[in-house]
């Protein structure tokens, strides 16, 4: 009798060491998806606002039309991305052509001095500041469900029931791809 009670024993400790694993994983989980979400709020806050900027600069700067193409293209890309790894991917081709068409607006004084203009880049630099927070966000998330899933004993128990590393939303590698966007004038 004594025998069934220890083995007893070990099956409710074992069961509830699952338990506390499993929850432990699914909790973080979640908060890896809803940190990811968050970025996905503020990449199309961020995107509904670059026609609107496009708009506003092709009033002032009409053969500039090969800019225009490259920042819808490249938002386009960016709309369409689907990983982290390719969404960092094209938030830095995005980035990329914005510098271009601020660099485009420099050459018009009376752009730079428009007030739609001036609310615009200041919206834009506001989404920029909240990607950056929503990604460090992210990051934290996906790094802490990555090391649970990783220390022994929970890679067992992670592996068996389907959970899978996450990628950090990080920008390439290099230093253009490091620099901020230029929203000033």
């Amino acid at each position: 009798m004594m025998t069934l009670y220890i083995v007893l024993g070990i099956v409710v400790l074992a069961v509830l060491w699952l338990w506390s694993i499993y929850n432990g994983l699914v909790t973080l989980n979640v908060r890896t998806d809803e940190a990811w979400s968050d970025i996905e709020v503020q990449l199309k806050r961020r995107y509904d606002l670059i026609p609107n900027l496009v708009n506003t600069v092709k009033g002032y700067a009409t053969h500039e039309s090969g800019v225009f193409e490259k920042v819808t293209q490249a938002r386009a890309a960016a709309m369409g991305a689907q990983t982290p790894g390719a969404h960092a991917q094209a938030e830095n081709m995005l980035s990329s052509t914005l510098k271009s068409l601020f660099a485009v607006s420099e050459a018009y004084p009376d752009l730079k001095a428009n007030q739609n203009f001036l609310d615009l880049q200041h919206e834009l630099r506001d989404a920029e500041d909240k990607i950056q927070a929503s990604r460090r966000f992210y990051n934290a998330n996906a790094r802490d469900l990555n090391i649970k899933m990783q220390v022994f004993p929970n890679n067992m128990v992670a592996q068996s029931l389907g959970f899978k590393k996450r990628e950090f939303f990080d920008l390439p590698d290099g230093d253009e791809a490091q620099k901020n966007v230029e929203v000033k004038f």
